[in-house]
């Protein structure tokens, strides 16, 4: 029971926690047909964070964060930049602008090489998972002590403080968001902004990219974002029944995934293990396969239906 609450309570709690808001938000991400947003800002958030971190010495979250936004600001540009210069369409732009502006983010983590600070290539794309320690988690009675609770590792703060500011939006906005995925035209005539609840949405989905950063990494978060939601609407065509199968989807690839990361090298004999969030990122992959082949709703088409 020690050796869990000092090495894998806090891991399994940050996995748990971004897994499920990750979900909660790709619910509504699939159903606009925007599954691949979080890759896009994964993609551009990653060489506004080093840059931030190169500029402030600092992986605060505000500090990352604004980085993160500039580099969205510089990404829209560039694109409209191409788009009109070059001639071409947006989504070649978008592409273009994606890839180049992550393989520069990757080259400067190469190039500073700061694995000091646990930002580099290997964090920065599998994530920090396993380093998350609770020193003071000795004992249960840690749970209670107001010292051991000050040493937790910051990340399950920021994931805590992001997965319930996403469960807020998704209570409070509830109609207009669900309008605005549905019927967007209808929804302006309601005056429920639509254009507005996209932006909440999208800067949720960065705000939740950039928390899951150190811990995830910046690419397999969008298996967290993609593989829950699509699996469960593959499992009915309710919202609210969807949402739910979502977080059961996301709590199963984080709790099984964890696991399997350290206990299935073992069970095949050999003495090492895996990347935990590579594991649960696999696991979500396999859950979204089962729900193409067995999900009651694979050969069904149409949209979902409101609650």
């Amino acid at each position: 029971m020690n050796e869990f609450m000092m090495f894998s309570l806090v891991p399994l709690t940050i996995a748990i926690i971004i897994s499920m808001t990750c979900a909660l938000l790709g619910n509504f991400l699939v159903l606009r047909r925007q599954s691949l947003i979080g890759d896009a800002i994964s993609h551009v958030a990653l060489p506004g964070i080093v840059v931030s971190f190169l500029i402030t010495g600092t992986l605060a979250s505000l500090a990352m964060m604004l980085g993160a936004g500039v580099a969205a600001l510089v990404t829209v540009a560039l694109i409209e930049l191409i788009r009109r210069l070059g001639r071409v369409e947006g989504t070649a732009a978008m592409g273009v602008v994606f890839t180049s502006l992550f393989a520069v983010g990757v080259l400067l983590l190469e190039w500073h090489g700061a694995a000091g600070v646990h930002l580099d290539v290997e964090h920065a794309l599998y994530g920090n998972l396993e380093s998350l320690i609770w020193f003071d988690g000795v004992s249960l009675a840690a749970l209670f002590d107001p010292q051991a609770l000050a040493d937790l590792p910051p990340q399950l703060g920021r994931a805590a403080w992001v997965g319930l500011v996403v469960v807020i939006f998704v209570v409070v906005m509830r109609r207009p968001l669900v309008l605005a995925s549905f019927d967007p035209d209808f929804a302006a005539s309601m005056r429920t902004r639509p254009a507005l609840v996209d932006l909440m949405l999208v800067t949720l989905v960065a705000v939740a990219a950039i928390a899951a950063f150190e811990a995830v990494g910046s690419i397999i978060v969008i298996a967290m974002f993609i593989c829950p939601a699509a699996a469960a609407r593959l499992m009915t065509n309710r919202l609210g029944v969807q949402i739910v199968w979502s977080q059961v989807f996301a709590l199963l690839a984080a709790v099984g995934g964890y696991l399997l990361a350290g206990e299935a090298p073992r069970w095949l004999g050999f003495d090492t293990s895996l990347s935990a969030a590579g594991m649960i990122a696999s696991l979500a992959g396999l859950i979204l396969l089962a729900a193409c082949l067995f999900g009651p709703c694979r050969a069904r088409t149409g949209a979902a239906h409101q609650d």
